[in-house]
């Protein structure tokens, strides 16, 4: 007799059914990752048009999104490319067909270095940063074994002091090494303030980033006075892209978390206090699952289903797409969302005299986009109240 197997549906599965069926968003298995597609197109055509008419490149960062799919939307709507944080990022999205992509954080190891060459054989343009003598030797030995030149960036330490050489006599011999080297080829220099982006005062975040553009700026004077003028200046991110374009050092953005924003980059003003243009696309979807005690209610999103490195979720305000309506909507005015447990979130409702019905779905502002992406496998993509379509979170857990 033989033994009958059933595989359970998988996370790309378990909700395609309801792919093109009027309210089946509130219908999802969850928690789910969602995507608005009406919002997110929006802030990517938002993006490209400031990066046009600033005259400045958009290789926006995919260790936000992780994602092939959205990476060549982002291409298909004027970016040069992409910028992955991880080797394993990057190797991920070259094998789903992702053809120029900068890497932005170092690669040290001779694995690791080995795995570069093997990218770098089988996509058009890798660039990878550089910050020391000995790794720079390294990649143009095995570069030039290879057979083909790899593209380098000098990454330079701006104030963060995450990564990168600072500027000075040590940096300037670095790019003069990987300029004269047969197997690498010199593009440029990166700097990339970090330590900056969620400053929320908009004077002092604009004040903070003319510092580190001054760094890059003066490493470019020098570099150009010497015959090594970078071909690409990198850096920047969603909460400077405004401020950085008009100072006008950068020749490319690396801005990431545009396209969804979060409650971090929610608190981040404009000058006088303006919003963002961007808006929330990406949520977390939970559903109520136990509604016992007056006041509170349950979900099933907890720890496991939100980076939790900032504060707690926020309750999408407002019916969203007909899941909440009347008498829920009313509800969820003036709650607040707290974590339960690892597989469980709370919502304190404002009032003990109201409550959601077990099944309710509600929507969640991610704490931090990136970082929750990678907690899941797939996106709901939506329009409105109907499921359109799931994508993959390609890179998903490649971070070696």
């Amino acid at each position: 007799m033989s033994a009958i197997s059933s595989a359970a549906p998988g996370p790309r599965d378990i909700n395609r059914p309801l792919i093109g069926k009027a309210g089946g968003r509130g219908l999802l298995a969850t928690p789910a990752l969602v995507l608005d597609l009406d919002l997110f197109e929006r802030n990517l055509q938002i993006m490209a048009e400031h990066c046009k008419a600033k005259g400045l490149g958009l290789r926006p960062h995919a260790k936000t999104h992780k994602s092939a799919q959205i990476a060549r939307l982002q291409i298909d709507a004027g970016a040069l490319g992409i910028c992955a944080a991880k080797l394993g990022e990057a190797e991920a999205l070259g094998q789903a067909g992702i053809q120029s992509i900068h890497l932005t954080s170092p690669v040290v190891t001779d694995p690791g270095i080995a795995r570069v060459m093997a990218l770098n054989a089988k996509i058009a343009d890798l660039m990878i940063t550089v910050e020391d003598m000995a790794t720079a030797a390294k990649l143009g030995a095995a570069a030039k074994s290879a057979g083909k030149p790899l593209n380098v960036i000098i990454d330079l330490d701006v104030g963060l002091h995450r990564t990168g050489i600072p500027w000075g006599p040590q940096a300037l011999a670095l790019t003069v090494a990987v300029a004269s080297s047969e197997g690498l080829i010199y593009r440029g220099i990166q700097g990339y303030a970090g330590h900056v982006m969620h400053i929320e005062d908009f004077a002092e975040r604009s004040g903070a980033s003319s510092k580190c553009m001054d760094v890059l700026k003066q490493a470019r004077d020098v570099l150009s006075a010497k015959g090594l003028a970078p071909q690409i200046i990198t850096g920047g991110g969603t909460g400077t892209y405004n401020i950085d374009a008009d100072i006008g050092v950068l020749t490319e953005l690396q801005a990431g978390s545009y396209i969804f924003m979060d409650r971090q980059y929610n608190d981040v003003p404009l000058a006088n206090g303006q919003s963002m243009p961007f808006e929330t696309s990406l949520m977390v979807q939970t559903s109520v699952i136990s509604a016992n005690t007056a006041g509170l209610v349950t979900t099933d999103a907890g720890f496991k289903s939100f980076a939790a490195d900032a504060d707690a979720p926020l309750l999408v305000s407002g019916p969203v797409a007909g899941l909440a309506s009347g008498a829920e909507a009313d509800a969820l005015e003036g709650a607040g969302y707290f974590f339960f447990g690892d597989e469980q979130g709370g919502i304190a409702l404002q009032s003990k005299d109201v409550t959601l019905p077990l099944g309710s779905a509600v929507n969640c502002i991610t704490p931090h986009c990136d970082p929750t992406v990678n907690l899941y496998d797939v996106y709901h993509c939506v329009r409105g109240d109907v499921l359109v379509d799931i994508w993959d979170v390609t890179a998903r857990g490649r971070s070696q």
